[in-house]
């Protein structure tokens, strides 16, 4: 059998630890508190506009028309009514590199859509640097952008 004075020193020694992880609980919730202010600052001061609001942007800047733009880049009209009216939507890079080609955007203004939409464009991946090549060299002839991944045997757009 414990002896009754064990009982009670364990019994301090639980009530103390226990205090003291309250008190580091609380410590750490006002840490969070804090954290979470910042980092709510730091989103609000960083955050670009969302994919769709970038895209819209550059075809009112183009001044041509949604249709004459999903067309071109071939995609389907119900895929983009759901990036115009969805602006939590992030389409494939894939879809979103189509769109830049469409629009004829410069190497910029197309690393601006592909970041809106959470990508980029690597210096290290074979089929970002036939796009960059192309971008640079301001092709946007989908026939021959094809040819050229296709001569990398990529997938084409």
């Amino acid at each position: 059998m414990i002896d009754k004075g064990l009982l009670l020193e364990l019994q301090a020694y639980i009530e103390n630890h226990l205090k003291l992880q309250m008190f580091e609980s609380i410590s750490f919730q006002k840490s969070e508190e804090l954290q979470s202010t910042e980092i709510e600052d730091f989103i609000v001061s960083k955050r670009q506009p969302a994919f769709n609001q970038t895209l819209f942007r550059f075809i009112d800047k183009k001044n041509v028309s949604d249709s004459f733009i999903y067309k071109r880049a071939g995609i389907d009209r119900r895929h983009f009514s759901k990036i115009r009216s969805n602006s939590e939507y992030k389409p494939g890079k894939n879809t979103v590199v189509t769109l830049a080609l469409a629009l004829e955007l410069t190497k910029k203004e197309t690393d601006t859509l592909v970041s809106s939409a959470g990508y980029s464009l690597s210096d290290s991946d074979t089929f970002d640097l036939v796009i960059q090549f192309c971008l640079e060299k301001k092709i946007y002839d989908f026939d021959v952008i094809n040819q050229a991944l296709d001569y990398f045997s990529l997938n084409s757009l």
